[in-house]
Formats: C-alpha cells, structure tokens, sequence
C-alpha cells in the first residue's frame, strides 16, 4: 500500500459495481465456513520495488520534543516507511507534508476512532497522500443493543463510502475491544453486505489474542484485510495481573504465535500491505527496539 499509488481512485461506475457484488455475492450458511473474496478490499501495488510489507509506528508514540521534520527523520533511519495522524494529534499540517515531501516517509493513514463524522478524516487522509480511514465500530453495552448498533454502524458507514470512493480512501474498520463483531466470520459478512470496494478491514493482531488466534481471523477475512496494526498479548499476565495488563508486554514475548501469522498472511496473499505498530512509544532508543521487534515478528529484515 504505498503512497505512490494513493491517488489511485477506485471506480465507481455501475458496470465496476455490478463486478464487485458478483464477487461479494457468498452468504454466511449454517454450517459453512466463509471463504475470503479474492481482491475484496482491492491491493495498492508497490510497482517496480520489491513487494514487502512496510512498517510504520502511529505518530504519538514518537515522544522526543523536536521538530515534525527531524521526527520525520528519524523514522528514516530507524527503517520505518511510515506512520499515522490521529484526529486528536496537534500538529501543522503543512510541516507534516513539508516532511513526507523531503524524507519520502509516508503518512499512510489517518485514525478516526469512533466519530461518527468521517468526511473530515477522509480530506485529512487524501491531503496527507495517505490511502486509509481506520473506523472504530461503535460499542455494545447495556444501554447500546448488538443488532441496533450494527445497523447503526452500517449506516454510518454507507453515508461515507460513496466520498471515500471518489477520493481514493478505504474506511477500514478496525477489531477492538467493545463488544462488537466478535468472531472473524461475522466481521467478513459485516464488511461484505457493504457493498463498496472502498470498505475493509484494518485487522490488530494482538486484540484477538485475549480470546482467539490471529491465524485464524486472517484466512478468514482473507482480502478484507487491507492494513495491521501490531502488538502483543499475554494470557499468562493477563490471569495473572488483569484483563488489561495482558498488552504490558514487548512485541515477540506475549502469546502470538508469529510464525503462524506470517504464514496466513501469505496464504491471503498480504505481501505489501501496511505493519504499523501500536505499542507505547518513546525515544529514538524505544523506537529502534520496536522497529527491531517488528522485524523479528514479520520476518522483514
């Protein structure tokens, strides 16, 4: 997914639309497993370099008090391709694309959470040359029933699509911890019965630890998955210590099982897409142990 092809808008035209849902056409039977859509979420292409997957750190996890440009820097030389804003992020701009412009380090996204207003987030992404919105799907509780969410969540996202598609951005809907799309079969059908080339999956490794294995999820949504986010999970802490603590460890030493990761992303054929860790931040030193660990974890170096 690189930000050389960010421009790329995908058609929109009925004929394109008419292909699209032929592909989306499967339905989730009673017994029957899901299988992924080949080409769902569409794949940026890394033409004329050498297909990897790119590594990027999300922006506030870079700590040390300097300059946009010279953060921008430093992510060069510590391997990363990338990063991204989130909406809450207090910063120019115009230094921001400035940087992208002199360090080729990309901003190949921009976090949205859970506001319901997404136009904003999908002008930020384009003007940065990014190619994604990550969406938090709202969250079910006690006052939040599961079926009027996921219609609500739908709708909020069918508003949106039609923009994101003319302007070349993904809504990438991210698996968190709120009660919500639970399984990997039910985030595929949530997803499918979009309709929209532009909709997607922005898939967190270290979420699904706590109650699944990430293996799994990834053949399941297949090609729905168009960018990941990384971080660990340990059970062990998390009986131990607490439901939360379970994150309070490194990249590599919690319970993901990595090499099974790196085989079903390639078995779905996820070569190039986006790494970014998510993980807390800190110093040039932080940054590098993490850029090390994510090479360790995907096999990049």
């Amino acid at each position: 997914m690189s930000q050389s092809e960010s421009g790329n808008v995908v058609p929109s035209n009925e004929t394109t639309r008419r292909t699209f849902l032929q592909q989306t056409s499967a339905t989730l039977l009673a017994g029957s497993v899901l299988q992924p859509l080949a080409g769902f979420a569409g794949e940026e292409k890394n033409s004329g370099k050498q297909a990897r997957i790119k590594k990027a750190v999300k922006y506030q996890m870079i700590t040390e008090k300097i300059p946009v440009m010279d953060k921008f820097k430093m992510l060069k030389d510590l391997g990363f391709d990338g990063t991204e804003i989130h909406y809450r992020t207090k910063v120019d701009p115009k230094e921001v694309r400035k940087a992208i412009d002199a360090t080729g380090v990309q901003v190949h996204g921009f976090l949205n959470s859970s506001r319901d207003e997404l136009k904003d987030s999908i002008d930020q992404a384009k003007y940065y040359g990014g190619t994604s919105v990550l969406v938090v799907a709202g969250r079910v509780d006690q006052d939040n029933p599961y079926d009027v969410v996921y219609k609500q969540q739908q709708a909020k996202l069918r508003k949106h699509l039609p923009y994101a598609e003319k302007q070349g951005i993904k809504l990438l809907v991210e698996n968190v911890w709120n009660n919500f799309l639970l399984s990997p079969l039910e985030m595929a059908r949530f997803i499918d019965e979009l309709e929209s080339p532009a909709a997607g999956v922005y898939f967190d490794v270290g979420n699904v630890v706590r109650f699944g294995w990430p293996d799994q999820w990834i053949r399941i949504l297949g090609p729905r998955i168009v960018k990941l986010d990384i971080k660990e999970y340990s059970r062990a802490k998390q009986k131990d210590e607490g439901l939360w603590k379970g994150f309070q460890v490194e990249i590599t030493e919690g319970d993901c099982n990595w090499p099974e990761v790196r085989q079903a992303l390639k078995d779905i054929g996820y070569t190039q897409g986006w790494a970014t860790a998510e993980v807390k931040g800190g110093d040039r030193q932080r940054l590098q142990d993490i850029s090390e660990r994510m090479d360790r974890a995907l096999d990049l170096a």
